[in-house]
């Protein structure tokens, strides 16, 4: 299907065939829309909470051991990190669930070392099976044959295509018994290499030759009164045969749902396996893929334009219910200057799915490949998206049982204002975050926005309304603003339960007042909030500056809840003296004689 912008205000559909069903969400706000929108399609699951944490990849690690050298080193650098990743190489000569028993002879001890130290390990693979091996020799093709789990050909015999490892299958996963052959194949390996989460690539389904080895046969299907814009003109270019049978349907009418499908039984297979939250992300997405996995924004470059640009992908598939998204920091293809990597860095923080990512044959581009300059400037990016987990892990909660976006436009919390309108290189966490990045080269400030209201810099304390236009240094942080009430818990792992106590930090607005939620639970139990196991308390600060909580419901995992600490931004005078429940407690107060705004912090 492709829709075009006619000048006049309408759109213009033109279709390969099918049925229409056509839903009109009427707001009256964006966010309302959003909301409506994923109330039809389901709205996204609650991410197990090392999902948002940082994670490192790379195609080209070339063995476990290189593998585990990397690992190591960021913990000897003190780099947040929660999960270690490995591309297509650690495969037996690029079969699913193998391994290399050369190069990657010690992945189960990689993996167990990661799990010694609270990480997790997340694996690749691609959907299509190798069909050329010995027969007896590879279990996947010999018992999905059995099965019958292979999309069938015009004469009903498995499609053939061409894929990283030469001649493959291709799974029907609209088949109920693929879903169980595909939990097979992944339990199986799971007890040689205890992976935690999984990366499904090549799912639109992906080929290296035109339909398959064969060709495709000349029929309506294949040759439609109607092709959109593909690649390659072809309804078959660069995958199977559009007239290939599939359990459901011809995969003419499948071809988008592909990867959704192998995502829902991928996410079916973890959960029967772990009995935890399953992490996958796709490639390939639809409608209610935030049901299944989340999703990163595919091989960008390394190249300014694409950090800019990787801003407005996260926020559109905000939109389209999948929340956890990312794009590849630093860039996937090509090799980046290190003050890009350093200001990539800076931005994926906020990502709400945060992975450095970059392709086979370019030099390593991990923190700790960099300067002692830049590794320290990323490291303190990533130790404060840690520091904000606690508010990150609600937003998420939120989106989980409202549909709520998580990284949003300004438009949707100003939606009056139509200076936010057109705003594409800022953007919001939830309603109390505000993100402007660094995205060009070699400057030395940085434009923006600030809508109605009071926003207080997180590091200075420093109140800024109207336009912004700040100066920075070469290895400062980007700016972000805050309103309301948020908690902060710095880590290098994000082990929710560890007991470590959390700071409050309430930015006040004009008439005194602001207000914030937490959502805890163990981060990676089965639907927490439906079966009662979470505590979720609500914060709000009267103009009277009295801070007061209402725990509206509470579990086990509250005990490992406690605040030592709590900053107000915006007191205008220094109290006398502060109360926490009725005792009277040591406090500071700073006056940072900028902009006529205070910070008080009690201890």
């Amino acid at each position: 299907m492709s829709v075009f912008p006619p000048p006049a205000p309408a759109l213009t559909w033109r279709t390969i065939g099918g049925i229409l069903d056509f839903y009109v969400f009427l707001g009256p706000d964006p966010g309302s829309v959003v909301e409506q929108y994923v109330d039809v399609i389901g709205r996204p699951a609650m991410p197990i909470y090392w999902a948002l944490g940082y994670h490192l990849c790379r195609w080209g690690y070339n063995s476990s051991d290189s593998t585990w050298e990397v690992v190591k080193s960021l913990r000897n650098y003190g780099i947040p990190h929660d999960t270690q990743w490995n591309d297509i190489d650690y495969m037996d000569q690029f079969k699913d669930f193998t391994f290399d028993p050369t190069n990657f002879d010690s992945l189960p001890d990689l993996v167990r070392d990661l799990h010694a130290h609270n990480q997790t390990y997340v694996i690749m693979l691609d959907p299509a099976i190798s069909s050329t091996q010995p027969k007896g020799s590879y279990w996947p093709f010999d018992e999905g044959l059995k099965r019958g789990v292979f999309m069938k050909d015009a004469e009903g015999k498995p499609l053939i295509g061409k894929v990283w490892p030469g001649q493959t299958a291709f799974p029907d996963f609209s088949d109920e018994v693929t879903h169980e052959w595909w939990f097979d194949n992944l339990r199986k390996f799971h007890e040689k290499v205890p992976f935690d989460g999984l990366w499904i690539d090549m799912n639109e389904p992906s080929n290296f030759v035109d339909g398959s080895m064969n060709g495709c046969p000349t029929n309506s299907l294949e040759n439609p009164p109607y092709t959109p814009g593909v690649l390659g003109g072809f309804l078959r270019s660069k995958t199977v045969c559009a007239s290939v049978q599939q359990k459901q349907s011809t995969h003419y009418n499948l071809h988008s749902l592909y990867g959704l499908m192998e995502a829902k039984a991928s996410a079916s297979a973890l959960k029967r396996i772990l009995s935890k939250r399953p992490f996958v992300i796709s490639r390939s997405s639809f409608p209610s893929q935030g049901l299944y996995s989340g999703h990163w924004l595919g091989d960008n470059r390394s190249q300014w334009k694409d950090l800019y640009t990787s801003i407005t992908g996260i926020l559109t598939f905000n939109l389209f219910g999948i929340p956890l998204v990312g794009a590849d920091i630093c860039g996937f293809s090509e090799e980046p200057q290190e003050e890009l990597c350093v200001r990539w860095t800076q931005l994926g923080a906020f990502y709400p799915f945060t992975r450095n990512h970059n392709t086979v044959g370019m030099k390593p581009q991990d923190p700790t490949a960099f300067s002692p300059l830049a590794r320290e400037a990323m490291k303190q990016a990533l130790l404060l998206r840690y520091s904000l987990f606690p508010f990150l892990y609600t937003l998420f909660h939120h989106a989980h049982l409202h549909g709520h976006t998580v990284a949003r436009p300004l438009m949707f919390e100003f939606p009056g204002d139509v200076k936010t309108y057109g705003i594409d290189k800022q953007f919001l966490w939830g309603r109390s975050l505000l993100v402007t990045p660094v995205l060009e080269p070699g400057v030395d400030f940085v434009g923006g926005y600030f809508p109605p209201g009071l926003w207080f810099d997180y590091f200075t304390v420093r109140l800024d309304i109207n336009k912004m236009k700040k100066s920075f240094n070469s290895v400062d942080i980007l700016f972000f603003h805050l309103r309301g009430i948020l908690f902060a818990a710095p880590n290098l792992t994000l082990w929710i339960s560890s007991g470590q106590p959390l700071h409050l930090v309430s930015a006040l607005s004009d008439d005194g007042s602001a207000s914030g939620d937490l959502f805890w639970d163990d981060g990676e139990s089965l639907d927490t909030y439906e079966t009662n196991q979470y505590t979720y308390i609500v914060f709000s600060v009267s103009q009277v500056l009295t801070m007061t909580s209402q725990v509206l419901h509470s579990s086990q995992e509250a005990s490992f809840l406690s605040v030592d600490s709590t900053s107000f931004y915006g007191v205008p005078e220094k109290p006398s003296r502060v109360l926490v429940n009725t005792r009277e407690v040591p406090f500071t107060y700073r006056d940072n004689q900028v902009k006529m705004r205070f910070m008080l912090q009690v201890h």
